[in-house]
């Protein structure tokens, strides 16, 4: 018996459906069912809530957040091997949890819950920072969804909560901090997983703002971005060259300096630049 349910522990299970986690599907798994409980808790108070879960394989998470009161579960996994092991998890909690054999990046999963809504996961490394971009760029604002809890590479979590100034810092920063309040809640070495990958891992947790923290056009905002750090070694009046002809004027009356290079510029400043070229 498990820490947190009745089913056979999760090492009995992956032996018992033969499955080894496959790095062209950028599996790693947590085995430790008192840690995805832990995770299923820094999503908060699960009760009442339908929760989106990515890449669920033997079901760890996914039985941390059934343990943790989630009203319903939707796991989209793409891996065939792991749907005997899900449907057993199923079958432990009547009504509460849906496998949908799919690829997360070729569906609206979210289409199939119903508000409130969370989602939590230890993606796949090959597709998580995808999944997030996704997430975070609807067309309307705010999202169907109230926070993400998503576990990924220590790498990618440090440019989602990264400042302007450091290393990280970047477009998934601003694209991330402009909509959410984004924190790493949790860090786990690489022996927390098996097969354990070379590097560490994060939990970042991301709550969505009713809107956005500084106004300005998505769209104009992400090609601004996109434009800079593509360049983030030049200074901004060449990286943003091709953006407008008049780019140094226009940089100046944002209090920006046409010197400066995009890791040195606030996420507040790169909207009143985007808001500047919209008009």
């Amino acid at each position: 018996m498990s820490a947190i349910d009745s089913l056979p522990p999760l090492r009995e299970v992956i032996a018992r459906h033969e499955l080894s986690a496959r790095k062209a599907l950028g599996q790693n798994f947590i085995l430790d069912l008192n840690l995805t409980a832990r995770i299923a808790r820094l999503a908060g108070d699960l009760a009442g809530v339908d929760v989106l879960e990515v890449g669920p394989g033997p079901g760890g998470l996914t039985r941390g957040l059934l343990a943790m009161g989630a009203r319903r579960v939707l796991a989209v996994e793409k891996d065939p091997r792991c749907l005997p092991a899900l449907a057993e998890i199923a079958a432990a909690y009547p009504g509460r949890l849906e496998v949908l054999h799919a690829d997360a990046l070729a569906i609206d999963p979210l289409a199939y819950l119903n508000p409130p809504i969370r989602i939590v996961a230890n993606l796949p490394y090959n597709v998580g920072t995808e999944l997030l971009v996704r997430w975070l760029t609807p067309p309307i604002w705010p999202p169907v969804w109230q926070s993400l809890t998503l576990m990924f590479q220590r790498e990618v979590a440090e440019r989602i909560v990264a400042k302007p100034g450091s290393e990280a810092y970047g477009r998934l920063a601003l694209l991330a901090q402009w909509r959410s309040d984004a924190r790493i809640v949790l860090s786990l070495p690489p022996e927390a997983f098996t097969p354990p990958p070379k590097v560490h891992s994060a939990v970042v947790h991301l709550t969505a703002l009713a809107a956005p923290r500084f106004a300005a056009d998505p769209a104009v905002l992400n090609r601004v971005v996109a434009a800079a750090f593509n360049q983030r070694r030049k200074m901004l009046r060449s990286a943003l060259r091709g953006i407008a002809p008049d780019i140094e004027s226009v940089l100046v009356a944002a209090g920006i300096a046409p010197t400066a290079r995009a890791e040195e510029i606030g996420l507040e400043q790169f909207c009143a630049l985007a808001r500047l070229l919209k008009g």
